[in-house]
């Protein structure tokens, strides 16, 4: 699965937001230590690279989420200071057969970086529907936790 994965799988949630951080700082905040997750994507209860840094292409990570929810991701991109792209190798989540999620992240006109964070989905129909019917609170969480990664890249 390639990263064309991203425009054209049959589930997308896209979420544009405008932040203050540069997008040098934004791109260590979600690179450089994956345990600080949960710090500010208050759905993540843990996350870790495995294996020896220095992390890029080809790193995996684990993450775990409230509810039970585990994956285990690769690194397909890792453009600093701009596309930060994985893969999801495993998951205990049922019927799902790919997902990939990308940060990417633009000069805003004026100070700031424009995030836009897409998540990739191809399931089995009992995956999608119900993803589909939690978008809105789906995209309200991931508003929250850029605007709370917004906050920790500052400090």
């Amino acid at each position: 699965m390639t990263t064309e994965f991203l425009q054209s799988a049959p589930l997308r949630i896209v979420v544009t937001q405008r932040l203050d951080a540069s997008r040098e700082a934004l791109f260590r905040a979600l690179t450089e230590d994956a345990s600080t997750w949960p710090q500010w994507w208050r759905e993540i209860t843990r996350a870790s690279y495995t294996g020896p840094g220095p992390y890029s292409v080809g790193a995996g990570r684990t993450v775990a989420l409230r509810g039970g929810v585990r994956f285990v991701e690769s690194v397909l991109v890792w453009d600093e200071p701009e596309r930060f792209v994985y893969r999801i190798e495993e998951t205990n989540v049922p019927g799902a057969h790919a997902w990939m999620e990308e940060w990417l992240l633009t000069p805003s006109q004026g100070p700031g970086t424009t995030v836009r964070f897409t998540m990739a989905i191809e399931g089995h129909a009992a995956l999608e529907l119900p993803l589909q019917a939690v978008r809105p609170m789906v995209m309200r969480s991931i508003r929250k936790a850029m605007h709370r990664l917004d906050a920790q890249a500052r400090s």
